[in-house]
């Protein structure tokens, strides 16, 4: 199996590739499989990555959880610490900033913390995933500590387009597998493919 360091080069290159509008697209088909998940509509309160780059395009769908009703939370990071805040978004302009390597997050004087334990459902980023669940991130850490935070059972939802929909990722035994993976093609229940039902 491919190193991680050549298979984040690899997948992003691949993801890089595509046009700004077939990233709209694709993100707008995927949006729409997200808003229909059963977990979704239930979920008081959903926590978002904020899009950077060229990864499907989240903070769209901010907007359009803030108007179905949701409290909705998106991380600030904590270089240092090497771990995530979550904050309550209210107003996508003026909440949001760029903030460590350029990815957009709440601004320090607009920042209102909100318990990781609160999450109902969790919008995952990565690198490439597969289909049992496993999840290639961009390295840092961040989100392999924060999972420890949530309470038990929490569906952690990843959104990527189907080019980072790889046969194998690799893994350590902390990793943490994601519950579904939404491209804009489908819906994979990576629980049921995990277990191999």
């Amino acid at each position: 199996m491919q190193d991680k360091a050549e298979l984040r080069k690899e997948v992003l290159w691949r993801r890089d590739s595509m046009s700004p509008e077939s990233i709209n697209q694709k993100s707008r088909e995927i949006a729409g499989r997200l808003f229909s998940l059963p977990e979704y509509r239930a979920a008081s309160v959903v926590m978002y990555f904020l899009n950077f780059g060229k990864e499907v395009q989240t903070i769209p769908m901010v907007t359009a959880s803030l108007g179905h009703g949701k409290k909705v939370i998106a991380p600030k990071t904590v270089p240092k610490e090497r771990r995530l805040i979550l904050s309550q978004i209210l107003d996508v302009e003026g909440d949001l900033a760029p903030g460590l390597w350029g990815i957009p997050e709440p601004k320090p004087d607009r920042l209102r913390p909100v318990p990781a334990t609160q999450a109902d459902l969790v919008v995952v980023p990565g690198v490439a995933f597969d289909e049992s669940g496993n999840r290639l991130g961009y390295g840092g850490g961040y989100y392999d500590r924060f999972f420890a935070e949530l309470r038990e059972g929490v569906p952690l939802v990843a959104l990527a387009f189907e080019v980072q929909v790889l046969p194998s990722v690799p893994v350590a035994a902390w990793d943490r597998r994601v519950d579904l993976v939404i491209t804009e093609e489908r819906i994979i229940e990576c629980r049921r493919k995990a277990e191999g039902i």
